[in-house]
């Protein structure tokens, strides 16, 4: 889980990088758009080197969730029979409550963001339009509901990636007594910074921002 998860947060490190270049207009991020399918040649073919990407995203997406499904059913087995009395934690009690209907909120997520952004099905550009296009149709400020969806869901995405990242630190075994302090800010300043980045597209395209 923690291995798929660092993978994930550097393709959404990445996704974000590319998301803001939509700050420099219509024609850089569509060009950004095209040069995603063109990385690689002439060396390798058209699109392989996106393709083995989206393997790779999808693998580790897999193997998160049954990483999780795996990891429950087993602490399932370890104690079948429920404590009769326990001191009740709201931290563990949020923490488990995020990662648990978070992750299927942010599953939910990607498949409406593949169907508006990507295939453009859902998006009232249509999907033969260019990207840009797509971006500025989609979160008109008529179309606020997306916007205040979109918004929820990377809210959503940010609390899972904060304690997903401290739950990895400590499974990989790089946090101490001491440092442990260190690796909390970093996950709450990295997964800020991811929302903020997420965030601002939409938003700049709702208030008028970005045209």
């Amino acid at each position: 889980m923690a291995v798929t998860g660092g993978i994930l947060v550097l393709f959404l490190l990445g996704h974000m990088a590319g998301n803001l270049k939509i700050f420099l207009g219509a024609a850089d991020y569509d060009h950004y758009a095209s040069w995603l399918r063109t990385m690689g040649e002439p060396a390798l073919p058209h699109r392989v080197l996106l393709t083995t990407m989206e393997v790779v995203l999808t693998l580790a997406v897999v193997l998160h969730i049954w990483s999780a499904v795996a990891l429950t059913h087993r602490a399932i087995e370890a104690r079948p029979v429920k404590y009769q009395a326990r001191k009740k934690s709201h931290a563990s009690g949020y923490a488990t409550h995020i990662m648990r209907y978070g992750g299927i909120t942010i599953a939910l997520f990607v498949i409406w963001h593949l169907l508006d952004l990507t295939f453009g099905v859902v998006n009232p550009a249509g999907g033969s339009a260019e990207p840009y296009t797509k971006v500025v149709k989609d979160f008109d400020a008529s179309r606020w509901y997306i916007t205040l969806f979109y918004a929820l869901a990377v809210v959503m995405v940010g609390l899972h990636l904060r304690h997903g990242l401290r739950s990895a630190f400590q499974t990989l075994g790089l946090t101490t007594e001491h440092s442990a302090g260190r690796y909390n800010v970093f996950a709450a300043a990295l997964s800020a910074l991811l929302v903020v980045g997420f965030l601002a597209v939409p938003l700049s395209v709702t208030f008028g921002w970005v045209k």
